[in-house]
């Protein structure tokens, strides 16, 4: 080898092994809090975001939210949802019947098992029947479906309203049952006068005549 080529090649080692150096040194001055926190960044963000669900070509499900995070370093991948969530569930017909909002959710897949967590002033809106649940703390088992919820919450139905902790019904919230219900709800009176529910989400006007 010729000394000129001996040289640069000893040049290039040395330059080489001060890089690895100081980028190891980089390494060791950050703290270990931040690099764990590099972890819990989402990998994805979407704003504005709209999903739609078909059943036959039909909607389904509608889901309505700001913004989505998504997670998938987890061994669990899960999708979040900071600044509020509004989910539509529609029947067979293609007519709204649930209406869930609330101030935050969490999704969470897995090969066994798929949970949509609601937290924060959650409502839950039948418009077939006209009832209204409101908790703080709700969760649908998509695979069962059903919805649940072991914190407070109150019912109110077109006769009556009630309160107490824990609940469960059927995803659509058509046959909601409190648990542990308290000793006193309320009787709604209604006149016989008084025009009968109407389902206003879906409600389109009566028929009138065509002009000739």
């Amino acid at each position: 080898m010729k000394s000129g080529s001996f040289h640069r090649v000893k040049n290039m080692v040395a330059v080489t092994l001060v890089v690895a150096t100081a980028l190891l040194s980089c390494k060791d001055d950050i703290p270990l809090s931040d690099i764990a926190a590099t972890e819990e960044l989402p990998t994805q963000k979407i704003e504005n975001m709209t999903v739609v669900q078909y059943r036959k070509g039909i909607t389904a499900y509608i889901v309505d939210a700001p913004l989505m995070e998504r997670y998938t370093d987890n061994q669990a991948p899960y999708d979040v949802f900071p600044s509020g969530i509004v989910m539509k569930g529609y029947t067979p017909e293609g007519l709204l019947e649930t209406r869930i909002r609330a101030n935050y959710a969490k999704h969470v897949k897995k090969p066994d098992e798929e949970i949509w967590e609601a937290h924060g002033n959650v409502v839950i809106n039948n418009y077939i029947n006209g009832d209204r649940i409101e908790t703080d703390t709700l969760f649908w088992n998509r695979l069962s479906k059903r919805i649940y919820t072991h914190s407070w919450v109150k019912i109110t139905t077109l006769d009556l309203f009630m309160q107490g902790y824990g609940m469960e019904s059927d995803e659509m919230a058509r046959n909601a049952v409190i648990q542990n219900p308290f000793d006193s709800y309320a009787i709604v009176r209604r006149d016989s006068t008084e025009i009968p529910y109407i389902d206003t989400a879906n409600f389109i006007g009566p028929l009138l005549p065509q002009l000739k």
